[in-house]
């Protein structure tokens, strides 16, 4: 029997929790030396490092996260708002903000949101207050269904990527414009005569950009400008749209919004004996790794996800180190046309007067 007030340990003695000046003693170092060695603070040479890390594996020392945060105000903590884990740009750019969040030594909380209206965003940030994070970075990729404008809680350290938002919070976002302006430009500078689009949702804030500018270009070059396709991201919505476009004898060349819409148009066209790119060019966006590996490998738009990543981690840990917050305005992360087999010259043995003076 277990004496009273004991803990099993032989005299009924409870072990005594190993302290920081514990480690310091064993390691020959000071408590302060220690203490920034369990902060993962930069300033401490190599060799001490592991002699602390040693000690403190020795003595099966664990660091009182939950303490530190108490008495510094800081949690180490980033978290993450976002209404879909589902689409290639969310999961990639949550991917980044996990790994430089923990190269900086911070976690990340996850809260993503089923229904995106304004009392759901306030929600999770209430939500977020809860669980003690330092900052919130906000994946708004789509319009909120209640309201035009969306407001954020004051007094938030927040960074908010793929928005609209850049009059009021610090936004980063991938240069949407100017990737759909590179492909439909290959696509004309190849020679042919006008580019069709497969959109992303009407709701996008992303599919928008990249539509507004395939329509910009065509218009400055004097280009007509065929009826857009919609699509949901998909690959089933491309292959819905690419039996579409393999009926019209004018269309020679597609800019397709996103990488999967892309591999559905291949494969609509490859079941209507349409030859890519001999008789249609196709490109995508976004550069998924396995965009290479398409048949034909894809033309596409290439995201820098990490970038994005990156500044927006660096943006909230500004913003916590200052004690302040985010200076309004839109970071553009650029981006870069990746060419490979899926497009070519339009065909030649097919004349625009022999199509009738169609499109």
């Amino acid at each position: 029997m277990v004496e009273r007030g004991g803990s099993g340990v032989p005299g009924g003695r409870r072990k005594q929790r190993v302290s920081m000046a514990d480690v310091a003693k064993l390691a020959g170092v000071s408590s302060q030396t220690v203490s920034r060695v369990s902060n993962g603070h930069p300033g401490v040479i190599t060799s001490t490092r592991e002699q602390v890390l040693a000690a403190m594996r020795e003595l099966g020392y664990r660091p009182n996260s939950a303490a530190r945060a108490l008495r510094y105000g800081q949690f180490n903590t980033i978290g993450v708002i976002l209404f879909s884990l589902s689409s290639t740009g969310n999961s990639r750019t949550v991917e980044a903000i996990a790994t430089h969040a923990a190269a900086e030594g911070y976690a990340i909380t996850l809260i993503p949101i089923d229904v995106p209206t304004q009392d759901n965003v306030l929600g999770a940030f209430t939500r977020m207050g809860e669980l003690a994070v330092d900052a919130v970075i906000v994946i708004m990729e789509i319009h909120l269904l209640d309201t035009g404008t969306v407001q954020l809680p004051p007094g938030v350290h927040v960074v908010v990527v793929d928005s609209d938002a850049g009059d009021r919070y610090s936004v980063v976002d991938t240069d949407q414009a100017d990737g759909a302006r590179k492909a439909v430009r290959h696509l004309l500078d190849l020679g042919h005569r006008t580019v069709w689009h497969v959109t992303g949702p009407q709701a996008s804030f992303a599919g928008q950009r990249r539509t507004q500018a395939w329509r910009a270009v065509l218009r400055e070059a004097g280009r007509p400008v065929p009826p857009a396709l919609y699509g949901d991201w998909s690959a089933e919505s491309g292959y819905a749209a690419g039996l579409v476009l393999a009926e019209p004898p004018d269309c020679t060349a597609v800019f397709a919004a996103n990488d999967q819409m892309a591999l559905g148009l291949l494969r609509a066209f490859h079941e209507r004996g349409l030859s890519v790119p001999y008789d249609v060019s196709v490109v995508g966006f976004d550069d998924i790794p396995d965009a290479a590996f398409f048949v034909p490998p894809l033309t596409t738009v290439h995201q820098d996800f990490a970038e994005v990543g990156y500044r927006c981690v660096q943006k909230v840990l500004q913003q916590i180190r200052a004690g302040e917050g985010g200076q309004p305005g839109t970071d553009l992360v650029p981006t870069s046309l990746v060419v490979r087999g899926s497009t070519a010259a339009p065909p030649r043995h097919v004349t625009h007067e022999e199509r009738g003076g169609r499109l």
